[in-house]
C-alpha cells in the first residue's frame, strides 16, 4: 500500500512538472507589470520609461497595477503586427498628463507608432483596456492613429478636450476600431468633444459622455454606434451650437442613441442617408428656450424610426425637424413627442404615414416659418 501511495505522489509530482507552464509560478501572470521597473505615485514624470517598456516588449500585455502615473508627453504603442503591445489596467490606474501640451495631441496614442495596415500577421488585434486616461484639462484622451483591429475596453476618460480621436484609418480610411463600456467626462468648454470619428467603419457600444460641447462628431461612414448617451450640463456659452451627434456624412447607424440637454439632439449636415433607430431626445430644463430634436442643415435624406422627443415644458420654442431644404427624402416613422409642446409641423411632411394632405401641409408650414423668420 505504501509504495502504491509513493508511485501516485510521484505521479502528481511529474504530471504538475509538465502541465503547469514555467510562468504560472506564484506572482507571475505572464504580463510584464509596470510597477517592477516603474513607481507610480511618485510625483515624478514616468512617460519615458513607459515608453520604453513598451518598445521593449513587443507582442506582450502590460499591466498597470493601481496608483498614478504622470506623463509630461503622448504614450504611443506600434501599429506593426511584430511590435504591438497591449495596455491593461487596473480599476484605480491613472495615467494623467501633466504640463503645457500640443492641441491635438492624446495622452494614449494607439498605433502612434510604426503605422501598419495588416490583419493577417498575429498581433494586429491590440487594445487598451480598463483604467482611467485624465488629460487634466490640456490633453486629448485615446487616439487611434494607424492599425487594425484597435480595441479601447471599459476604460475611464477625464477631463480631456477630445476623449477618443479615431483618426482617418490605415486602410484606405478604414479604421475597424471598437470602443465599448467607455465613460469620458469632457472639459465644458465648446471645443470639447466626447468622440470624434475621422476614420471609417468603427463600433462604438455602451459608452457614457458628459460636460462636452459636441457629443459625438461623425465625420466618416460605415460606422454603427449603438447605446451611446452624451449629456450635457456644461455653463451654456453658445449653448445654441451645442449638440449631441453632429453627422457630416451618411451610410451610419444609430441605435438607442441618446442626447440629452443639447440645444440639438441630432445634426446632419450633409445629403447622405443614415438611420436613426430607437433615438431619443430629452431636456431636462428650458436652457434658452429652444430645443431642436433632429436638424438637417441641407435636405432631411435620414431614415427615423421609434423617435422620442422629451422637450422640457417651460421650453419656448420646441421643434421636432429644423429643415434647410425642403426637398428631402427622409422618414419618419413612430414618433412619440407631446405635440401640444411643438413649435411648428416640418416633421409632419416626412412622416410615414402622412397622407398627401398633411405632406403639403408640412411643406406650406416650411415656408411659411421661412417667410416669417425672413420678416422678423
Amino acid at each position: 500500500m505504501k509504495k502504491l501511495i509513493s508511485a501516485l505522489m510521484a505521479f502528481v509530482v511529474i504530471f504538475a512538472c509538465v502541465c503547469i507552464p514555467a510562468y504560472a509560478e506564484e506572482g507571475d501572470k505572464g504580463y510584464i507589470i509596470v510597477t517592477d521597473t516603474i513607481e507610480p505615485g511618485c510625483g515624478e514624470d514616468v512617460s519615458d520609461e513607459i515608453q520604453a517598456l513598451i518598445d521593449a516588449n513587443p507582442n506582450r500585455t502590460i499591466f498597470f497595477p493601481d496608483g498614478e502615473y504622470l506623463v509630461s508627453k503622448p504614450i504611443y504603442t506600434p501599429a506593426e503586427p511584430t511590435k504591438s503591445v497591449s495596455l491593461e489596467m487596473s480599476d484605480f490606474a491613472v495615467i494623467k498628463a501633466i504640463g503645457d501640451w500640443q492641441y491635438g495631441e492624446a495622452v494614449i496614442q494607439l498605433g502612434g507608432k510604426d503605422p501598419a495596415n495588416n490583419t493577417h500577421t498575429p498581433g494586429s488585434n491590440y487594445s487598451l483596456e480598463g483604467g482611467i486616461i485624465d488629460g487634466s484639462g490640456v490633453a486629448n484622451g485615446i487616439s487611434i492613429n494607424s492599425g487594425r483591429e484597435t480595441a479601447v475596453r471599459d476604460t475611464s476618460i477625464k477631463h480631456t478636450v477630445i476623449g477618443i480621436h479615431i483618426m482617418y484609418g490605415a486602410n484606405s480610411g478604414s479604421s475597424d476600431a471598437d470602443i465599448t463600456g467607455v465613460n469620458i467626462i469632457g472639459t465644458g468648454k465648446t471645443d470639447s468633444i466626447g468622440i470624434l470619428l475621422e476614420g471609417f467603419d468603427n463600433t462604438i457600444t455602451n459608452v457614457r459622455i458628459g460636460n462636452v460641447f459636441i457629443g459625438v462628431h461623425v465625420k466618416s461612414a460605415g460606422n454603427v454606434l449603438r447605446n451611446v448617451h452624451p449629456l450635457y450640463y456644461s455653463d451654456y456659452t453658445d449653448y445654441q451650437n451645442s449638440c449631441g451627434f453632429l453627422v457630416e456624412n451618411g451610410n451610419n447607424w444609430f441605435d438607442y442613441c441618446y442626447s440629452d440637454q443639447f440645444a440639438v439632439g441630432f445634426r446632419t449636415t450633409w445629403y447622405g442617408v443614415s438611420t436613426f433607430h430607437n433615438c431619443f431626445c430629452y431636456w431636462y430644463s428650458a436652457g434658452d428656450g429652444t430645443q431642436t430634436a433632429f436638424k438637417a442643415d441641407r435636405a432631411f435624406n435620414s431614415i427615423v424610426t421609434n423617435f422620442n422627443a422629451g422637450f422640457h415644458p417651460d421650453a419656448e420654442n420646441c421643434i421636432v425637424l429644423s429643415v434647410g431644404n425642403i426637398d428631402g427624402t427622409g422618414t419618419i416613422d413612430n414618433l412619440t413627442v407631446d405635440e401640444d409642446l411643438v413649435s411648428n409641423n416640418t416633421h409632419k411632411a416626412y412622416m410615414e404615414d402622412a397622407n398627401l394632405f398633411a405632406k403639403i401641409f408640412g411643406f406650406f408650414s416650411v415656408i411659411v416659418d421661412c417667410i416669417r423668420a425672413l420678416m422678423m
